[in-house]
């Protein structure tokens, strides 16, 4: 892998590998007429707007990414709701940490919930004071967690039972293996400004990411309202 893109505090995303690109959506079209392009030219640029434009969705299906995914398990519990890709994440069932990551978010992440369920919106918390004072209960009881963790493990606990204390801020690990038409699916819904804060920051990364793969199918994506399909 490569180093990746930092998220977070302690979160990481990394392409570790690709299979397909532009050129490969023009193809998975063209097959229909039995024709093939050897390079990419306005032509094809134009079939895969035509495609993204009217949702002809299978030929983006032709491009692959597996991504490594470390992030706060309430993010990647969102994330897994992408059911049309797979994953694999770590297990505390069979492996224990040297060290415990928890998610304490910075300043200009604090924020407050304004309104009724259905009809609310966030505030920032501009109070140094009161921002200090989150950030301190936050790691007040990440401490206490961990401690507790441990000690049931030394206690002769299963480790199955003993990770049953820690929060959902601990920090995850996983394996995405997704196709571009979800990739896609995903950004729509995960890049954008109703999407929570935390999966954002890692929507941006991996929307990255995929741009390198196949920047005529994102900027297209972005030009046609950054639709789903």
């Amino acid at each position: 892998m490569t180093l990746g893109i930092k998220v977070l505090d302690h979160g990481k995303v990394d392409l570790i590998d690709a299979m397909g690109g532009d050129l490969d959506i023009v193809n998975a079209a063209r097959v229909s007429f039995s024709s093939y392009q050897s390079e990419m030219d306005e032509r094809a640029e134009g079939l895969i707007n035509f495609l993204m434009k009217n949702k002809h969705a299978t030929p983006f299906e032709h491009v692959t990414y597996k991504f490594y995914v470390k992030c706060p398990i309430f993010v990647a519990r969102e994330w897994f709701r992408h059911r049309w890709s797979s994953f694999n994440e770590m297990s505390m069932r069979y492996y224990v940490p040297d060290e415990l990551e928890f998610y304490i978010p910075e300043y200009d992440s604090m924020r407050k919930q304004v309104g009724k369920p259905g009809n609310y919106s966030f505030e920032p918390i501009t109070d140094q004071t009161t921002v200090s004072f989150i950030q301190g209960l936050m790691s007040d009881v990440y401490s206490v967690a961990e401690s507790a963790y441990y000690d049931l493990l030394d206690a002769g606990v299963a480790k199955e039972i003993a990770r049953s204390v820690l929060p959902v801020g601990q920090y995850t690990e996983f394996v995405w293996t997704v196709n571009l038409r979800s990739l896609l699916n995903f950004l729509s819904l995960r890049n954008d400004s109703h999407a929570q804060l935390e999966i954002r920051e890692f929507a941006k990364a991996i929307e990255e990411f995929a741009e390198s793969i196949a920047p005529v199918a994102l900027k297209l994506f972005r030009d046609n309202g950054r639709e789903a399909l």
